[in-house]
């Protein structure tokens, strides 16, 4: 971030430490982005794992997912995740549809997981 913009981001929490069994377990609730501008960073954590993790990002309408679709980050698709491992991805802000949330698709959990969104809220 440039100049004072990590002063002006706040973070939120999307997925509380956890040792996810499944898939369930390791999506986040939706989070409301509407008021931000520029990129929204998203940083997932991954502890140990005992069979593979794939984070995806999906944007919708509104809290309870409408319209759910996912998301490609600039910088492409999560890599595959290796453990003790962080990944930083972003999407801009005006591609989103308001709403945001990851999903860590487990295979053969569980894995210790973690996730967060940084934004700039937009200045009034």
């Amino acid at each position: 971030m440039l100049n004072n913009e990590g002063q002006a981001a706040t973070t939120s929490l999307l997925l509380s430490p956890v040792s996810a069994a499944n898939t369930a377990a390791a999506t986040s609730a939706w989070v409301n982005v509407n008021d931000s501008q520029g990129d929204l960073m998203f940083v997932v954590q991954n502890g140990a794992l005992t069979g593979t993790c794939v984070w995806t990002i999906e944007h919708a309408s509104d809290g309870s997912g409408t319209g759910a679709a996912n998301i490609v980050p600039n910088e492409g698709a999560f890599a595959t995740v290796t453990a003790n491992s962080v990944q930083k991805r972003t999407v801009s802000a005006n591609a989103v549809l308001g709403f945001v949330r990851v999903v860590g698709t487990i295979v053969t959990g569980p894995t210790l997981v973690s996730a967060s969104v940084s934004r700039r809220p937009n200045i009034v």
